[in-house]
């Protein structure tokens, strides 16, 4: 970055994508020492390296209460932090959205990686007026869904670990528990493998825990809002403000919208759209800090101001 050699601290149940990276870019004649991975725990390699005097910028990408033990580590050195952390991102379906790309687009808004993917939108907020579509719709589209092995013909894939994958169906069950509606889904597909169901509850209520945390699995969770105002204070009374996606016809209730809700990133009629251009991070307890576009660069540098009398100038006036 920006001329910075690196260290990258990967996750420790995904190591091997990087270490290959790494192999490759010697292979292409990266010198030695520019770009270094380290795996490990986090709890011992991350705490070490966040906390080291060596490091001049820690930047992570992760779970929000991993980065805050990020941030204690780096204080101790008062180290600079850029944060991108989790997500429950809300979006809205005003009563005049196109319903078809709606579905067509929130589909791939919350199962892409298998639900495991910090922007999904897990909060779907649907106008009364519109609900019954959008839900047979989204009903309809999610039974189509293939999940099985990756490396075959399907839609979704396993959870990436022992540990997602059990999380997840201990809020599949709380939102059964707390009176959600199961639309499609719901369970554990057989007893080999990480393999969980694309789930919609529909009648989700704001108090619900599966409406509150970041479940990061393939669970969406559908709202009914009358309001715009209310639907708005809904949508913003996340702790999480990474992203937020917007569905109308209406150029004033978009531009009403985009401003008005608390998110790094909100997309119009559309979602998951990226661009190395597009500046990306979050507000509230997704972090904070942008990566991509040029904001990405004040993340690697400082400012340096020098000022130098030169001989025989006449002074300062």
């Amino acid at each position: 970055a920006v001329g910075n050699s690196l260290v990258a601290k990967v996750a420790e149940s995904t190591p091997l994508t990087a270490l290959y990276n790494a192999q490759l870019m010697t292979e292409a004649g990266i010198p030695a020492g520019v770009v270094n991975v380290v795996p490990g725990i986090g709890k011992v390699a991350g705490k070490w390296l966040a906390g080291h005097r060596g490091i001049d910028k820690v930047t992570f990408t992760g779970s929000t209460d991993t980065g805050r033990d990020v941030m204690r580590s780096a204080s101790e050195n008062l180290t600079s932090v850029t944060l991108e952390l989790g997500g429950k991102s809300p979006a809205i379906i005003f009563a005049d959205a196109d319903i078809d790309n709606a579905v067509q687009q929130l589909q791939v808004g919350l199962f892409l990686n298998q639900g495991q993917c910090c922007v999904a939108a897990s909060r779907i907020f649907v106008h009364e007026s519109v609900y019954d579509e959008f839900v047979a719709k989204t009903v309809a589209e999610t039974k189509k869904r293939k999940v099985g092995d990756p490396f075959t013909d399907v839609d979704q894939g396993p959870q990436q670990n022992r540990r997602q994958f059990d999380k997840i169906l201990r809020y599949l069950e709380k939102g059964k528990k707390e009176g959600a509606e199961v639309l499609v889904g719901g369970n554990r597909i057989g007893d080999k493998g990480f393999y969980v169901e694309s789930t919609v509850f529909g009648d989700v209520q704001d108090d619900m825990a599966i409406a509150k945390d970041e479940i990061f699995g393939p669970c969406m969770q559908i709202f009914k809002f009358s309001d715009n105002e209310e639907v708005m204070r809904r949508a913003n009374s996340s702790a999480y403000g990474l992203a937020a996606g917007v569905f109308s016809q209406n150029i004033n209730t978009c531009n009403w919208a985009t401003r008005a809700l608390k998110a790094g990133t909100v997309w119009v009629n559309c979602y998951d759209v990226f661009d190395a251009s597009v500046p990306f991070g979050g507000f509230k307890q997704s972090g904070f800090g942008r990566v991509k576009s040029e904001y990405a660069l004040d993340n690697f540098t400082s400012v340096k101001a020098v000022t130098q009398l030169l001989p025989n100038d006449g002074g300062w006036y």
